[in-house]
């Protein structure tokens, strides 16, 4: 034990040495701002940082090297926050101007709003809409995901539900995608819990069925049951709900369809079988869509969107941006970039309140890390902590959820 106190004694000795070193380089670094602000210069200078660590890394050799550059990377976003704001945190940044502006022209939340969702009456996407707004909600339901942001671009819907993510298959890539192509916001979030059954006209049974019709991911979520039914053919459609219409206008006994409860008591249909989704906590994510920011009492979740160069170390320059300010990132979520080889889209989300300093000054960094930075919007977090874990462990390359 005597050794291990001599050890520590050690370590503390050449931590005060460190730390002396530290406030030394960070008086520097502010010259190299006072420097930078009276000539105009930006704060950010990628390549000379990234010379700055290869340097660092041969300086340490092979076995230190990784850990020496992550030590680095840490220590030159330090330097970066101090000279941030010494030189007023880069206002003139594109990405800060942005965010400025959508915030200056937020709006309250729209009372008695129209929304849109994809789907027929009866899909999940109508059961979100009814649980954020309420059962009086004036909501719509069409035939495309692109056609609930091209609503709320001509001024016909005031809000879109739209699903994001699944607990069991992933991210939904068409509505990421279409986030990048539409100046919209995330104004709210909510989650549904998907329990799919099979559903027929009356007198059918299981028997009688030859053809099942869902949207793909209905038809993948209860692969193991459909599976069990060999003579059963898969048939995909754009929705669960417009499968049921479709198989109750149908009148054929040999077809069914996978959705939930309310589907078959809005179209008439028996429930054959309940529950057949293999995974029992299967859950789906929407988000509330908005033409214009709004910042709602309780807001506590940032979601925003940039863009990455497929080069080492990228990636990690973000994420020690949340290191450095203490910040929870709790979502990452990657895209490649159509037409661009080897470059990412990148949704990341984080929590914090509307206020704190730590959240500002972290969007500023982002901006100016970053390229074609935007703030997709700041909303009430409405996920517990367990589903926030079933949700955000999933990552890049997942397919789409219904």
């Amino acid at each position: 034990m005597d050794e291990l106190q001599n050890l520590r004694r050690d370590i503390d000795a050449i931590d005060r040495e460190l730390v002396e070193l530290f406030r030394r380089r960070m008086d520097v670094t502010a010259r190299v701002g006072a420097y930078k602000r009276e000539r105009g210069i930006p704060v950010l200078d990628q390549e000379r940082e990234r010379q700055v660590l290869r340097n660092k890394g041969e300086l340490a050799g092979e076995e230190l090297r990784p850990a020496v550059v992550t030590l680095f990377q840490t220590v030159m976003a330090l330097s970066r926050r101090q000279q941030r704001d010494m030189l007023g945190q880069g206002a003139d940044n594109p990405g800060v101007r942005r965010w400025r502006e959508a915030r200056d022209a937020q709006r309250q939340p729209i009372p008695a709003p129209r929304v849109a969702y994809q789907g027929e009456p009866g899909a999940y996407s109508e059961q979100a809409a009814l649980d954020f707004f309420g059962g009086s909600v004036r909501a719509a339901g069409l035939e495309q995901f692109e056609d609930c942001f091209l609503a709320l671009r001509e001024g016909r819907a005031d809000y879109a539900v739209l699903p994001i993510e699944n607990s069991s298959t992933g991210a939904i890539r068409q509505i990421y995608d279409l986030l990048t192509q539409y100046e919209c916001y995330m104004v709210g979030e909510t989650t549904v819990k998907v329990e799919h059954c099979l559903m027929a006209l009356p007198g059918a049974s299981l028997e009688s069925i030859t053809h099942v019709y869902s949207h793909e991911q209905g038809l993948f979520q209860c692969e193991r049951y459909l599976n069990a039914h060999h003579g059963w053919k898969q048939v995909p459609q754009a929705d669960t709900a417009g499968s049921a219409k479709m198989v109750a206008d149908s009148g054929d006994l040999t077809k069914a369809a996978i959705c939930s409860a309310r589907a078959a008591e809005l179209y008439g249909l028996e429930i054959l079988a309940r529950g057949i989704n293999h995974n029992t906590q299967n859950t789906t994510r929407f988000v509330v869509v908005s033409p214009r920011l709004e910042l709602r009492p309780g807001a506590d979740k940032v979601s925003t969107l940039f863009v990455l160069p497929h080069e080492a170390g990228s990636l990690h320059e973000v994420l020690t941006v949340f290191a450095v300010h203490g910040l929870n990132m709790v979502k990452l979520e990657s895209r490649p970039m159509p037409g661009r080889s080897w470059e990412y889209m990148f949704f990341l989300e984080f929590t914090g309140a509307p206020g704190d300093p730590a959240v500002g000054d972290a969007l500023h960094e982002l901006a100016q890390t970053t390229g074609e930075f935007r703030v997709l919007g700041w909303f009430p977090s409405n996920l517990g902590q367990e589903q926030e874990h079933a949700f955000h462990v999933k990552r890049t390359g997942e397919k789409a959820g219904p």
